[in-house]
C-alpha cells in the first residue's frame, strides 16, 4: 500500500512538471487542469502544494484550496462532523455505558458562536460538508439557529445531521426552512420490545413517525442507520431492506463497533460478508452502485425498489485510505480519527484570543498528524477512547 502510494505521488509531481512545461504561460488553464485531480486519494497533496507555490503568478486567483486539511498522505478533508451536544433522550446499549457518563459542565461546551467560528475556519479551508450529531442535536434549543447560520457559510454545500428521530418530526420542517438539506435517522430494529431493550427508552413510534416525516418534507434518501449487534437485531436484515422496497429509504448497516463502556466483544460483531450472504439469499438483484472515493459505505441497488441498501464495514473492511472526515466535539475537542484517542482543545485557544489563523495552524498541526489508518479491530478494541455519545454519533 505505501508503495502504491509513492507511486501515486510520483506520477502526480511528474504530471505536475509535463502540465507546466505544456501551458507554460496559461496559469488558469493549468490550474483548471489541476484541480480536476485535487479529491483523487493520495495525489491531493502533491498538487496543493504545487498550485500553491506558483499561485504568485495570478495574485487575483482565489479559488485555491490551502493545504490546512490536508494530511501526509494526500487525503484531504472536506467533511466536518460537528457534535452539538453531550446529552441524550435515549441511553442506547452501544453508545452509553448502562450507569450512563459524566457530562461537560455547559460553561464548558461551545456556545452558538464559537461553533460558528470554527465551522468558518474549517469551511474556508475546504470543508464543504458539516454533518451536526450529539448526544442527540435536536435537543439543543439554538438548533434551528445553528442550522441557518452554517447554511449560509459560503461554500458549504451540504448540511446534514444524524438524529435518534425522538423528537425530529416535529421540528424537520423548520430545520428544512433553515437550510438542512441530509438527514440519517437511528433505528436499530422494527420491533417495538428491543427497540426499549436496545435504548432503555421507548420512542419506537416516534422514530417511525420521523422516518414518515423526513420523506414528506422531500429528503431523498432519507438515510436509516442500523448498527448490526449478534443475538439482537441479525435477524432483522431482510425486513430493513424491506423498508427500501417503495420508498426513498437508504438503509445502512453498520458493524457493530468498540467505545468505552459499550460491551463490545468479537462475538457481537456481524461482519459485512455475513451480513452479505443474509440478505442476498432473499433479494439476488443487489447491484454495487458507484461509490464515491472517500465514501465509508458499500452501497447497492435492488432491481424493482426505489430505495438502496449499503454496508459500513468499519471493523472488518476499513476505508481508511479515502478518509476525508474531521470531528469537532461538543466540548470543543477537535479529533481526526473516530477510533484514534488523540484529541486537541480549539475551545481553549479560541477562549484565549486566537485569532483565526492561529486557531487554523493548530487545526493543520492535528491533521497532520493523522495516521495512515486505524490499527484494525482488535488494536481499536483495547485502545482507550471516550464513550460514542461523547464523541459524537
Amino acid at each position: 500500500m505505501m508503495f502504491f502510494k509513492s507511486v501515486c505521488v510520483l506520477s502526480t509531481t511528474l504530471f505536475c512538471h509535463a502540465v507546466d512545461r505544456e501551458l507554460g504561460k496559461s496559469f488558469a488553464s493549468r490550474t483548471s487542469i489541476l484541480k480536476a485531480l485535487l479529491n483523487y486519494p493520495f495525489n491531493g497533496f502533491m498538487l496543493r502544494t504545487f498550485t500553491t507555490s506558483h499561485g504568485s503568478e495570478d495574485p487575483q486567483n482565489t479559488d485555491l484550496v490551502p493545504d490546512t486539511l490536508v494530511d501526509l498522505f494526500g487525503r484531504m478533508h472536506s467533511y466536518l462532523r460537528i457534535s452539538l451536544t453531550e446529552r441524550c433522550n435515549l441511553r442506547c446499549q452501544y453508545c452509553m455505558p448502562a450507569e450512563g457518563v459524566e457530562l461537560t459542565s455547559s460553561p464548558q461546551l461551545l456556545s452558538q458562536n464559537e461553533i460558528i467560528r470554527l465551522a468558518n475556519i474549517f469551511v474556508t479551508s475546504g470543508v464543504d460538508k458539516i454533518r451536526l450529531t450529539g448526544g442527540e442535536p435536536t435537543i439543543r434549543k439554538d438548533i434551528e439557529e445553528i442550522c441557518l447560520q452554517l447554511s449560509n457559510l459560503k461554500g458549504l454545500k451540504t448540511l446534514a445531521m444524524t438524529t435518534n428521530g425522538i423528537t425530529l418530526f416535529r421540528k424537520l420542517p423548520k430545520l428544512k426552512e433553515c437550510g438542512l438539506t441530509a438527514v440519517n435517522i437511528s433505528l436499530d430494529t422494527l420491533v417495538p420490545a428491543k427497540f426499549e431493550l436496545m435504548t432503555r427508552r421507548k420512542g419506537h413510534e416516534r422514530v417511525m413517525e420521523s422516518i414518515n416525516a423526513a420523506i414528506s418534507c422531500g429528503f431523498n434518501p432519507v438515510k436509516v442507520n442500523c448498527v448490526v449487534i449478534r443475538g439482537f437485531n441479525d435477524d432483522e436484515l431482510c425486513d430493513f431492506v424491506e423498508l427500501t422496497r417503495d420508498r426513498p429509504i437508504n438503509v445502512r448497516f453498520i458493524e457493530f463497533m468498540p467505545f468505552d463502556g459499550n460491551v463490545w466483544n468479537f462475538r457481537k460483531l456481524v461482519p459485512f460478508s455475513e451480513m452479505w450472504d443474509r440478505v442476498t439469499k432473499q433479494f439476488k438483484e443487489l447491484k454495487r452502485m458507484q461509490d464515491h472515493p472517500t465514501d465509508t459505505a458499500k452501497n447497492f441497488m435492488i432491481d424493482g425498489h426505489v430505495g438502496t441498501v449499503s454496508f459500513i464495514t468499519s471493523m472488518t473492511q476499513h476505508f481508511c485510505a479515502g478518509c476525508n472526515r474531521l470531528r469537532l466535539l461538543a466540548d470543543g475537542n477537535f479529533k481526526v480519527c473516530l477510533f484514534g484517542p488523540s484529541e486537541v482543545s480549539l475551545r481553549d485557544p479560541l477562549r484565549h484570543g486566537a485569532d483565526d489563523n492561529e486557531l487554523r495552524e493548530i487545526i493543520g498541526a492535528a491533521v497532520k498528524r493523522k495516521k495512515a489508518s486505524h490499527g484494525g479491530m482488535f488494536e481499536i478494541a483495547k485502545t482507550g477512547n471516550r464513550p460514542m455519545i461523547h464523541i459524537g454519533g
